[in-house]
């Protein structure tokens, strides 16, 4: 059975596309986006298989 790891990361909205192109080049795939604490943030929810 496959085994995940998890991650949250807070996303800038003008730097967006580089926090998850950061992410995804380690092996993490993008979940889901939901509003962050104030309206400049957004919070990335990420996973990828569990190693070992």
């Amino acid at each position: 059975m496959q085994k995940w790891e998890y991650s949250t990361v807070p996303l800038l909205v003008h730097v967006t596309k580089q926090i998850l192109d950061t992410w995804g080049s380690d092996g993490w795939e993008l979940v889901q986006v939901v509003p962050g604490p104030n309206p400049d943030q957004l919070v990335a929810y990420l996973k990828r298989p569990l190693q070992g």
